[in-house]
């Protein structure tokens, strides 16, 4: 009974000033909600990233053909150079620490029909091996074999977008027939979507074995005959990705006459080293949203300790008169720690309610390319609770303590 008593005069404490408790449980609240949306859209924008460059597949690099300068740092001396098989071919067997390597042949001007629909978009001449070094996940049917290129099958495998806009209102269309140029192909394959939206070519691109993209649709008004578009490799593990790179660029600098330590002279592009970057920005990101984390926590923790000192110096008299009629310092400090309590848990349970809807909100709306829906973080959410928590019973107590220990004649003098 004495504990709801306690309770009973806590509830009507608070009510007996409205508005101070309001602005209290609103500053807390604002500070939690705060804090729980910086933080769900930091991860949001780091897990978007994460999967725009996974999309692609794991620690991919990439080599094209360049200019290599005859006088370092002399671009008007350069020539250029084309990446071909035998390029292919030497990093294969002389790169150790490339894990997977694959030729590829591009083009955009083939045009794809079926008796359905006719489509416009890449079609891509890649060894079986490709589909180790990219990410390209099968809706249906099969990938490519080593039987497909060693007798150079009109095979292919068709990405998500390519199949709505060949087949359209259709599921996948194994075993169908494509012509691309008027040359028959059979489906073997179909891709799932990749990534969000229609930034991603890989959906609207049809896939066949090198060997036969090489018999009949070669790159044009190419000199090498044996010409690829660019190269596509592996690093053996992630930490090596620059060895990797080096090894590569001393082979095709090697094969084309040209110094491999002329930076200009590449055009390459490392995955790897772009997430490393990406990392950075978003570990400088997370400092930033820390500090203005901490900043908002601080600054409600103040505006709690401030609020909590002048109500129980304001009721210092009232502390006196309850210890005059028999109360005990335990049962006031109780219902000051009661007080500081209520206030924080459930401001703060109000400020993550109103993050929580907010974030649901947002994942209503289509997200910008790079970005994830935000999340609420439970973790972030009970750090910043118990801080002000324990700020606000801290502050409460502590006071209150100083003024149960005066004597209930002391107490009542107070002003």
């Amino acid at each position: 009974m004495v504990f709801f008593d306690i309770l009973r005069q806590m509830l009507s404490s608070l009510w007996s000033h409205k508005l101070r408790s309001f602005l209290t449980m609103f500053g807390i609240a604002w500070g939690v909600g705060s804090l729980l949306l910086l933080v769900g859209l930091g991860e949001g924008f780091r897990s978007g990233n994460r999967r725009e460059l996974n999309s692609l597949g794991e620690d991919i690099m990439f080599i094209f053909p360049g200019r290599a300068p005859a006088v370092a740092g002399n671009m008007s001396s350069s020539h250029e150079y084309k990446l071909t098989y035998r390029d292919y071919l030497d990093v294969k067997s002389g790169a150790p620490h490339v894990k997977a390597v694959a030729p590829v042949l591009m083009r955009q001007d083939i045009r794809e029909v079926s008796e359905f629909g006719n489509s416009n978009g890449q079609v891509v001449g890649v060894p079986p091996i490709f589909n180790q070094i990219r990410y390209l996940p099968l809706e249906a049917g099969r990938w490519m074999n080593d039987a497909d290129e060693a007798q150079k099958r009109n095979v292919a495998v068709i990405g998500d977008e390519m199949a709505k806009n060949l087949f359209p209102g259709r599921p996948p269309q194994i075993g169908a027939t494509i012509l691309l140029n008027g040359v028959r192909f059979e489906v073997i394959g179909q891709t799932q979507r990749i990534g969000h939206g229609d930034n991603n070519s890989t959906n609207n691109r049809v896939f066949m074995p090198y060997s036969t993209m090489h018999q009949f649709f070669p790159l044009k008004n190419e000199e090498e005959e044996d010409a690829v578009s660019f190269l596509n490799y592996r690093p053996r593990v992630r930490e090596e990705h620059l060895i990797a790179r080096d090894e590569v660029r001393k082979i095709v600098a090697r094969n084309h006459n040209f110094d491999p330590k002329n930076e200009d002279a590449f055009e390459d592009w490392d995955t790897v080293k772009n997430a490393e970057t990406v990392g950075v920005i978003f570990d400088v990101m997370d400092l930033f949203l820390g500090g203005v984390g901490l900043v908002t926590l601080g600054l409600g923790a103040i505006g709690i300790i401030n609020i909590m000192l002048v109500s129980v110096s304001e009721r210092t008299r009232e502390i006196g008169l309850r210890k005059a009629i028999g109360a005990t310092n335990r049962s006031i400090l109780l219902q000051f720690f009661l007080e500081g309590a209520f206030l924080t848990l459930m401001s703060g349970g109000i400020g993550m309610a109103a993050a929580a809807l907010f974030m649901h909100a947002l994942n209503s709306l289509p997200a910008p390319d790079g970005f994830d829906p935000p999340q609420l973080s439970l973790l972030s959410a009970t750090v910043a609770i118990g801080t002000l928590s324990v700020a606000g019973i801290i502050a409460g107590l502590y006071p209150a303590r100083k003024a149960a220990m005066l004597e209930p004649v002391e107490a009542l003098r107070q002003e």
